[in-house]
């Protein structure tokens, strides 16, 4: 029963990330049909120069591989020795069902269950998976911090969203009696439960289990943070080329813009993408479909004055971008690079 209402939420929570992304093509559409914006969106590719193209998807592949080698060395770091084109592989088999695949199965989720079979650290190598994806957004937002308190916020430029946050207080406080009650039922729930003989007889099994879980958790999380915090050099180079990997990405974007006919400066670009990056992880979408190319198309409107076909000319091509490196991942899943066969266990040498 458990099991059927797990599978059941995983299909709404589908369900409704195709959602999402069907609603935004189809308003997509709409607006486009009016006022000859089909006309001036293909007159803005028309412009596209495509040596200009083939050079930034080389180096949108290219900086695949370097995550891929990221990745590599944090698993180093926890003695997990895996062949350098094996992480690779898996790196562009998540890439894939990032950008391909309808599934509640995320390409981070497909990268931990591949290594975890190839290696007697399984929790480590897990949060490898992990801490990557925590390097790449903590660069990322590093990146769009610097330049945007350099170059833009020093210049007035200065950009403002609602206060989400207090908006939700405000609400809370409009609804306190809902609040309340909803707490007060959640707390005579607990009563009842505590209150019978079999109830309690079940929270004593799941609290035992949940705390034995736990500590196991933690005792390996902790000796995983402790191997991470021991080599620092390890994580500041990683980090490091994670920020050269962003920009030279970034950069490769610029010249495409460029073709494009827009003029704005690079450093709208380092601020924005960035800045939707972050938005395209929360998993709202299939692989942050319409909510990357709609955010990042409205930016570039608003605060740098390009027009809104040439803004959404310039997310357009990054999601072509980002569809046509993810072609690998499903090569390397049709003829299998990504089985065990490719990996090497916890050792310098392949398996043969």
């Amino acid at each position: 029963m458990t099991e059927m209402k797990n599978n059941k939420r995983k299909y709404i929570f589908l369900f409704l990330r195709i959602a999402v992304v069907a609603i935004g093509i189809c308003g997509a559409m709409v607006w486009l049909c009016g006022n000859d914006r089909w006309c001036n969106l293909l007159a803005v590719f028309r412009q596209l120069n495509l040596l200009v193209f083939a050079g930034v998807l080389g180096i949108v592949l290219f900086s695949h591989i370097i995550v891929g080698f990221r990745w590599w060395l944090l698993l180093r770091t926890q003695s997990i020795f895996i062949d350098f084109w094996a992480a690779v592989r898996l790196y562009f088999l998540g890439w894939f069902y990032n950008n391909f695949m309808p599934s509640s199965m995320g390409g981070d989720l497909i990268r931990a269950w591949y290594v975890t079979k190839h290696t007697e650290k399984r929790f480590e190598a897990a949060l490898s998976v992990f801490v990557d994806r925590v390097i790449g957004l903590l660069s990322t937002l590093t990146i769009a911090a610097f330049f945007y308190m350099v170059f833009l916020h020093s210049e007035g430029e200065a950009i403002t969203f609602e206060n989400k946050g207090s908006r939700f207080f405000g609400v809370l406080s409009e609804n306190k009696k809902a609040v309340f009650i909803f707490i007060g039922l959640v707390l005579a729930f607990l009563g009842v439960v505590l209150s019978l003989k079999p109830g309690r007889r079940v929270l004593k099994k799941l609290e035992v289990h949940v705390w034995n879980r736990v500590l196991k958790l933690m005792r390996k999380f902790k000796s995983a943070v402790v191997i991470y915090c021991g080599k620092p050099l390890a994580i500041l180079e990683v980090f490091g080329l994670t920020i050269f990997m962003q920009l030279m990405t970034i950069s490769g974007f610029w010249f495409i813009g460029r073709s494009l006919g827009i003029t704005a400066g690079v450093k709208y670009y380092y601020v924005f993408f960035t800045l939707t990056w972050v938005l395209g992880a929360v998993p709202v979408s299939i692989g942050g479909a319409v909510v990357v190319e709609g955010t990042l198309a409205y930016l570039f409107v608003k605060f740098a004055g390009v027009s809104a076909e040439k803004a959404l000319a310039l997310a357009l091509c990054q999601r072509f971008l980002w569809m046509l490196t993810s072609l690998p991942g499903a090569v390397i899943h049709l003829i299998g690079a990504h089985l065990p066969k490719d990996f090497s266990i916890d050792s310098e040498e392949s398996i043969n």
